[in-house]
């Protein structure tokens, strides 16, 4: 406020009150303007670095694409890089999907992970679209061209997200829920031996499926594949690794959610009032989970080598066993930005908790700033400001208002030179009065010493020689000019003439006496 109240002052000293209030006015817009700068340049140097990751792509060593793919993750993880991809989506895309194609493990793993925060990013419509129809085919071939766990598990999840994001038909998301589910039940020939899948393969499918399951009217199933389903997962819940059970159990929690088991019965043997050849395996189905789950509830410790999530289980069962007995579904309440996202059925948690392990630590930029998930999760973040710099603009805007030659960047090069001007106005006044004040004070003193010299030496009256000092003076910005030397001249003059003006008088007095 200081600073601006001076600018004011300064600005009256030249201005008209038009001028001052105009100064006032950009003075005003200055504080915003800087702000804005800064931010923009650091939105400029992520773009630039996101630029230069997305080059290293075309590089034929595996190891550079692949820090480039760990860069563009780290990215669109930290920030909705939107303008970045208004721009390059197409080039990203088919990058990536070249990296899935001929890169190593890891390289393909990264580049899946890569895809789904695309799709992510550029939400409902032609781009999600584009990236399940360009990405499904690789992505299957990938599944299938080997077992390394850690890449398998990150095509899962990019299967399930794409597919989440760009599928509109339900067609489309029961064609990648079979992919998924043929990886642990494949249909082989005569000729093929199964591999075993690991545990980290199984809970990703079974995360994967679920988590397109959530989205789905599950009535569209094949009712004759119900039972097949959930004997899978029940076998699961006996399994030693603790990250296997806990995603089987949320994944009969979510199938008794669609449907009970009775239901599921009369569908599968083409009746409506539960009667039928399978309704006595389901039904024995239902009271063995009903003891899986009560017994993992309870677990004591043992099974399994991840002790920290003992707790998890036990609580993730104990809801598990009250919904199935009593047909209540947990309450979750998760904390965002000062408000609160809650899920109240058991597909709105394993959508949530799907997409915030797929996120990491993104999460909760992106449940603040994607609209995308604000609508399928039906969030609403509290409002903020947010500066100028971070709204999405078009290229054309951003070389409008970004550019070295921008408006924007011109008005604030002509501000800052008004200012600098009016700071070093703002002392000339004060400088220039006081130097002028000592310099003409010196310059009397020598011409009164001159005068007082000079008059002694020719003996004539000093008053004579002074002929009106203020004479000398001559002009303000004279004497400011001269130097020492050009005042003596001029004092030189003076006494000259002062001089020969005596000599003339006495001479014309004295011919006087003699003509008379």
């Amino acid at each position: 406020m200081g600073k601006r109240n001076s600018q004011r002052k300064n600005a009256a000293m030249l201005d008209s009150d038009d001028d001052n209030s105009s100064v006032s006015s950009t003075s005003t817009m200055r504080s915003d303007l800087m702000s804005v700068s800064g931010t923009e340049e650091v939105q400029l140097e992520k773009d630039s670095l996101l630029d230069e990751a997305l080059d290293a792509l075309y590089e034929k060593r595996g190891s550079t694409r692949e820090k480039a793919l760990s860069s563009i993750i780290e990215a669109f993880n930290s920030n909705l890089q939107h303008q970045f991809v208004e721009k390059k989506f197409a080039t990203l895309l088919h990058q990536c999907l070249g990296s899935m194609k001929r890169g190593s493990s890891r390289e393909i793993a990264l580049a899946s992970h890569a895809i789904g925060l695309l799709a992510l990013t550029v939400g409902f419509g032609d781009n999600a679209r584009e990236i399940l129809d360009e990405s499904v085919t690789p992505i299957s071939q990938a599944l299938k061209a080997g077992s390394e766990s850690l890449k398998t598990a990150a095509l899962l999840e990019c299967l399930a997200i794409i597919t989440f994001v760009g599928g509109n038909d339900p067609e489309e998301t029961e064609r990648s829920m079979e992919i998924m589910w043929q990886l642990v039940h494949p249909k082989l020939g005569s000729n093929v031996v199964a591999v075993k899948p690991s545990a980290t393969v199984i809970t990703a499918m079974v995360s994967a499926w679920s988590f397109l399951l959530a989205t789905l009217d599950g009535w569209r199933l094949d009712p004759k594949h119900w039972q097949q389903f959930i004997s899978y997962f029940s076998s699961l819940l006996d399994k030693n690794d603790r990250s296997v059970r806990i995603a089987a159990g949320e994944a009969l929690a979510l199938i008794f959610e669609i449907g009970s088991l009775e239901k599921f019965s009369a569908e599968a043997n083409g009746s409506s009032d539960g009667s039928g050849e399978g309704y006595t395996p389901l039904q024995g189905l239902k009271g063995k989970i009903l003891n899986q789950v009560r017994n993992l509830s309870m677990e004591a410790g043992g099974k399994g080598s991840a002790k920290k999530d003992l707790n998890n289980q036990r609580n993730l069962f104990k809801d598990i066993l009250e919904f199935l007995m009593d047909g209540y579904c947990p309450e979750t309440s998760t904390k965002i930005g000062g408000e609160s996202l809650k899920t109240s059925t058991w597909s709105q948690l394993i959508q949530l908790n799907f997409l915030k392990h797929f996120l990491g630590g993104g999460f909760v930029k992106h449940m603040q700033e994607n609209e995308f998930l604000h609508e399928v999760l039906g969030f609403t973040p509290k409002q903020k400001y947010l500066p100028s710099a971070e709204h999405h603009i078009s290229s054309s805007e951003k070389r409008m208002f970004r550019s070295p030659n921008s408006v924007v960047n011109k008005a604030r090069t002509q501000l800052l030179n008004k200012q600098r001007m009016l700071s070093e106005v703002d002392l000339f006044p004060i400088n220039y009065f006081a130097s002028s004040l000592t310099m003409h004070a010196l310059h009397m003193v020598v011409i009164h010493s001159l005068i007082h010299r000079l008059g002694n030496l020719v003996n004539v009256n000093r008053d004579f020689l002074i002929l009106d000092l203020w004479k000398l003076r001559v002009n303000y910005a004279v004497l400011m000019g001269c130097d020492f030397s050009g005042l003596v001249d001029i004092m030189w003059c003076y006494l000259l003439v002062a001089l020969m003006g005596r000599n003339i008088g006495h001479y014309a007095i004295n011919m006087g006496n003699e003509e008379m």
